[in-house]
């Protein structure tokens, strides 16, 4: 047979109201009338079927029955607090851990650290650079950065910035084969990688670009880092990231083909279970990328015709 419990908002009340001794001051705390919580705690007393206060005209006192659930009564809501506070409360403020893909990590977010600890000295940097979803279940992670749509389960996203996709290959590739244009890219050896909106045939459709059943993927990698690579190695086009290839279009690394991109699909969001996203140094580290996308937008804008896909 099951035991019953009292009401649990009138022992709440009542721990409240022994911790104050005075029905008016914890009224004040809960925001209620004190004609409230006197009446919750004559419920609780009609309950138990004996007085747990002395009232008294200024104050009340606990009689010996209401010593005696006082004790049990703020054991319990103290554990209440402490597994609130465990969720709700940042177990290492000093200490920021940030899981993203690789790709996104080594082209953009590691090359811009730097200033955030220049913002935040005393904080601790992890970046874990994963493919797969992360799991804040059992785990030290304080956020992730992810490239989607979004919908996460059981995760609060925050859309940081979209992405652009455009042709590229090596200087010396280019002059090889003689690939100037995207009308050009048919007879060009072209990297794809395997994400869903990194796709030739369909990038080329959009584009409108002619020749575009003739053109064909001869390479496929599982990762845009490893495009990126096999164009620096001048094994052909690669259809890239904007994010990713500013840094080494502009270091005469790579050139972009033609002037036409496309926007993905998918794109950036800051990801993490909705009580992390109030952490101080979460909002502290979202409101700098925040400033450093707006800045890039500014500094490297992709200056071309945008197809959506």
């Amino acid at each position: 047979m099951k035991e019953r419990l009292p009401p649990l908002q009138a022992l709440y009340y009542f721990y409240v109201a022994a911790e104050t001794g005075s029905f008016k001051l914890a009224a004040g705390q809960l925001f209620v009338s004190a004609a409230a919580v006197s009446q919750q705690i004559r419920q609780l007393e009609d309950w138990f079927k004996c007085d747990l206060f002395v009232r008294q005209h200024r104050q009340v006192q606990l009689t010996n029955e209401g010593k005696l659930l006082y004790q049990s009564v703020s054991k319990g809501f103290s554990e209440i607090k402490n597994g609130v506070r465990l969720l709700t409360q940042d177990p290492d403020p000093g200490r920021l851990s940030i899981s993203t893909i690789p790709s996104f990590a080594q082209h953009w977010l590691v090359p811009r650290l730097q200033l955030f600890r220049q913002q935040h000295p005393d904080m601790l940097l992890l970046v874990e650079p994963v493919s797969q979803l992360a799991s804040f279940e059992d785990s030290s992670l304080d956020i992730c950065i992810r490239y989607g749509k979004g919908n996460y389960d059981n995760l609060d996203s925050i859309l940081l910035m979209d992405e652009v996709l455009y042709p590229v290959c090596h200087p010396l590739y280019q002059q090889q084969h003689q690939i100037h244009d995207i009308d050009d890219l048919y007879r060009a050896d072209l990297i794809e990688d395997m994400w869903p909106d990194m796709n030739w045939a369909l990038w080329l459709e959009t584009v409108g670009a002619n020749h575009a059943s003739a053109a064909r993927p001869t390479l496929k990698y599982n990762g845009a880092l490893y495009v990126l690579e096999g164009a620096l190695s001048v094994q052909g086009v690669g259809l890239a990231k904007h994010s990713m290839a500013y840094r080494l279009i502009q270091e005469g690394k790579l050139v972009r083909i033609g002037q036409k991109s496309t926007r993905s699909r998918y794109s950036y969001y800051l990801c993490g279970p909705e009580s992390y996203m109030k952490r101080e140094k979460i909002v502290l580290f979202h409101r700098w990328l925040s400033e450093q996308i707006e800045h890039f937008r500014k500094q490297y804008p992709h200056q071309t015709e945008v197809v959506s896909l």
